[in-house]
């Protein structure tokens, strides 16, 4: 099976991988940058793919293990993506470059898993990983 993330050139501080798009977007909300109109549509998007994603468990507890999430290259996975238009318009807006990560391996120790998507730690430092800009 083949994975794949969605992130940026930043680097998480939990989790010392490049952020992805859902924190991303998150964080410009944190610092005010999006307008009020677009504020108020990130919290009914996130609302929604809080519902129809699940939200990995260990997010309630901070994520102690510094787990890295990667999308499943399957029909749930990529429909997923293709429905963060909002995400993705808003990376654009405000100049945030989005690169997508694939692999077609495990990206490490699996400690959660959905039909959507896995959670890992302890990726391989030989993973092969190939990058391109979104």
């Amino acid at each position: 099976m083949k994975y794949f993330r969605v992130h940026t050139s930043d680097i998480a501080y939990l989790t010392q991988k490049p952020r992805g798009i859902f924190t991303t977007v998150g964080k410009l909300v944190d610092a005010k940058t999006l307008t009020e109109e677009e504020t108020a549509e990130y919290w009914k998007q996130r609302a929604y793919f809080e519902k129809v994603l699940p939200v990995p468990q260990f997010y309630e507890q901070g994520n102690p293990d510094h787990a890295v999430t990667w999308f499943k290259n399957t029909e749930q996975g990529n429909d997923i993506w293709q429905q963060l238009i909002f995400y993705r318009r808003m990376c654009d807006k405000y100049g945030i470059k989005l690169f997508k990560s694939e692999c077609s391996e495990l990206p490490g120790k699996v400690i959660y898993e959905d039909d959507f998507q896995i959670a890992v730690i302890n990726q391989p430092d030989d993973l092969q990983v190939v990058v391109s800009e979104v």
